[in-house]
Formats: structure tokens, C-alpha cells, sequence
């Protein structure tokens, strides 16, 4: 590893720092990016996102996709957890935490606003940051593509369903053009564009230019995450200000189940004797989120200043300063996959 990716957590920390001087400083700023949207996408993020994924869509090779039907179990792995696990865990947590452990501190509906917020997250299993996250453990770029477009699909039919029956309300209204431009936006196009970079550069006899490319761009894609972070504090740098107790409140729930499914998926794959480059991946798709999907139906059902959408905003929040540290975690392990 580079210096830069050596040290990215402390880029992303003074990334975050950076976020929230600039959000209190010029709040009209990122007011305005943050208006610069489309069905809840705000299209400056998705651009940075974009830039983010597309380095790893260079280099899936779609001649080896047909090959990962033949490994199932992590394919297997990750569904379970995202749809038999993750969402009923998040939802006993959020209910544990609010109706009980900080029941004195939290009013009754702005605590069910929280667990509402916090089921939303469960229910939307990553799209797009997963990449990223496979990227830096090394993962196998084709399996993780292959796992995220059948979540992808997974996710049109079940999502309604699942949170409806969590919330505890039939009338769940899935925006679903914000799920439909999403999976365009971060899985469609970068991938289009990463199939029409790999074929004009990569030939059977010379992958060096290919190689090449990769290494040039690699950067850009870090780039585009330190980015992203700004953006992402920077819109909510008043709201974390102002009330850090709740965030605090939210963030803590949030960080277990987070771990705690990580827990659940890592120790799955030792057991399914997965390959290190394709237990990393498994691992961290279940534990991060489809963070746009959930605030915006968090929007939809709620309204903007609701609990349920701040629960969500302190989901996108957490997630990458603990994915990072959940990626560390996965480098550190891979003598204890096979190979």
C-alpha cells in the first residue's frame, strides 16, 4: 500500500473535521449542493461516488463472471445475512436501546421516530461504497459485482415488504425512483464505462496498459471518497452541532449492529471455508448500507426534520470512519481464510 491508502483513515479524519468547519462556516454553500438533487439523489455525491467505482468496474472481467454460479457459498452467505439477519437484528436493537436502555432520555415518539430511521438502514443493503471497500481488501472484483446485483434485485422485491412489516405500517411508500436512479447511477453506468475501458485497453498478449491505467487512476478513486466525506459532514455540520447528544444516542445502537453483523458474517465464512478474496467483500456488504434509499424513504414517510431521517443522516455518518476500521480488520485476517 501506498502512503496515501497507508494512511487514509487520517485523511478521512481530517476529511470529517474539514466537513464540519466548512458546513458552519459557509452553510449556504452546501445548502445549495446539497439542494442539487434528483428523487432524493444528490447528483455532486453521486458524482463523487462515481468516481469512486469506477477504478474497481475497470477491472471486473466479465469472461470470469460465468465462473462464480460454480462458488455459491458466498453468494449464500451474504443473502442470509442481509435479508434473514440484518434487518430483524437492527429493529431488536433500535427497540432495545429506545424503549428501554434510553427510555428516561428519549421522548416515546421521537424514540419510535429512532427505530423507524434505524429498520429503514437494516432493510437497504449497500450499492454502491462496497466497491470501494472490496477494493482495499483486495477483493475479488467479479464475486462482489455478482453479489451486489443479486442484493440489487433482491432489494426491488423485498425492501417494501420487510420494513413494512418492521414498521409495523402496511402503507410503506418506496421512492422508486430514487432506488431505480441509484442502482443507474452507481452500478450501470461505472460498470458500462469500466466494460468499454477494459476492452480498449486490455489485450490477451498486454495487460501492462491496463495495469498502467489502473495505477494512475487509483488515486482519483480515493479522491473521490475524501470528497464525499466532506459533502457528507459538511450538509449535517449544523445538525451534529447542535444536537450531538442525539447523535451520540443514535450512533451507539448503530455501531453494534454494526459490528455485531460483521461478527456474524466473519465468523460464517471461516466456517464456509471461504477464500479471503471473497469473504472480505461478503463480510463488509452486509455491514454497510444503502444510505440514500433509507433517507429518503425516511423523507417520504417522516418528514425532513424527523427522527427517523436524522437516524438515517447518523448512519451515513458512522459508516465510513467504521468501515474503515472494518476493512483493517479484513487485511489483518487473511491468514485465517484460505487463499
Amino acid at each position: 500500500m501506498g502512503l496515501f491508502e497507508r494512511y487514509l483513515s487520517v485523511w478521512v479524519g481530517l476529511c470529517i473535521v474539514a466537513g464540519l468547519i466548512l458546513g458552519n462556516v459557509m452553510p449556504e454553500l452546501f445548502q445549495h449542493i446539497a439542494s442539487m438533487e434528483i428523487a432524493h439523489v444528490n447528483l455532486p455525491v453521486a458524482v463523487f461516488i462515481w468516481v469512486m467505482i469506477y477504478p474497481m468496474m475497470v477491472q471486473v472481467d466479465f469472461s470470469a463472471i460465468k465462473d462464480v454460479g460454480k462458488k455459491p457459498k458466498g453468494l449464500a452467505l451474504t443473502l442470509v445475512v442481509n435479508w434473514l439477519i440484518k434487518p430483524f437484528t437492527m429493529a431488536a436493537l433500535g427497540w432495545l436501546f429506545f424503549r428501554v436502555i434510553f427510555a428516561d432520555w428519549v421522548d416515546p415518539q421521537t424514540a419510535s421516530e429512532y427505530i423507524a430511521g434505524m429498520i429503514l438502514l437494516g432493510v437497504a443493503p449497500c450499492t454502491a461504497m462496497v466497491f470501494v471497500w472490496s477494493q482495499l481488501t483486495k477483493g475479488d472484483a467479479n464475486y462482489t459485482l455478482a453479489q451486489v446485483s443479486i442484493n440489487d434485485v433482491i432489494m426491488i422485491f423485498a425492501f417494501a415488504p420487510i420494513a413494512a412489516f418492521l414498521l409495523g405500517i402496511s402503507d410503506v411508500t418506496v421512492p422508486w425512483d430514487t432506488l431505480v436512479l441509484s442502482v443507474v447511477l452507481y452500478v450501470l453506468i461505472p460498470l458500462i464505462a469500466g466494460v468499454l475501458t477494459r476492452r480498449a485497453l486490455d489485450k490477451p498478449d498486454n495487460h501492462q496498459r491496463l495495469q498502467d491505467f489502473l495505477g494512475r487512476v487509483k488515486p482519483i478513486s480515493i479522491s473521490g471518497l475524501l470528497a464525499t466525506v466532506v459533502l457528507l459532514f459538511g450538509f449535517q455540520a449544523e445538525v451534529i452541532l447542535r444536537n450531538p447528544i442525539a447523535i451520540v444516542l443514535i450512533a451507539i445502537p448503530l455501531l453494534i449492529q454494526t459490528y455485531g453483523i460483521f461478527a456474524i458474517t466473519f465468523y460464517g465464512a471461516k466456517a464456509l471455508r471461504l477464500p479471503h478474496n471473497i469473504a472480505g467483500p461478503a463480510c463488509l456488504i452486509g455491514t454497510s448500507n444503502f444510505f440514500e434509499l433509507a433517507v429518503a424513504v425516511a423523507i417520504s414517510l417522516f418528514g425532513l426534520q424527523s427522527g427517523a431521517a436524522l437516524a438515517t443522516v447518523v448512519g451515513v455518518l458512522v459508516e465510513v470512519p467504521v468501515m474503515l476500521s472494518l476493512v483493517a480488520i479484513v487485511n489483518r485476517s487473511r491468514d485465517n481464510f484460505p487463499s
